[in-house]
């Protein structure tokens, strides 16, 4: 996936392609806190795109755990 193709807000499907993880590494990591940008809406996971671009660069937004993901 590439940064320009990326919609505004991600599934944690797409939030694993991004990372290159298992789904189920990307799940257990929003459920921890590692992932910044993350918002619930109803049921539904949605992460915000720029927060997790910003994150993976080191910028601004960090996640409230200092663990990495891997």
């Amino acid at each position: 996936m590439y940064e320009g193709h990326l919609p505004s807000v991600l599934t944690v499907e797409e939030l694993a392609k991004l990372l290159r993880v298992n789904r189920d590494t990307a799940y257990k990591a929003v459920a921890e806190g590692r992932i910044p940008g993350v918002r619930r809406v109803g049921r539904a996971i949605r992460i915000g795109r720029d927060a997790v671009l910003d994150w993976l660069r080191g910028k601004d937004h960090a996640p409230r755990s200092k663990r990495s993901i891997v």
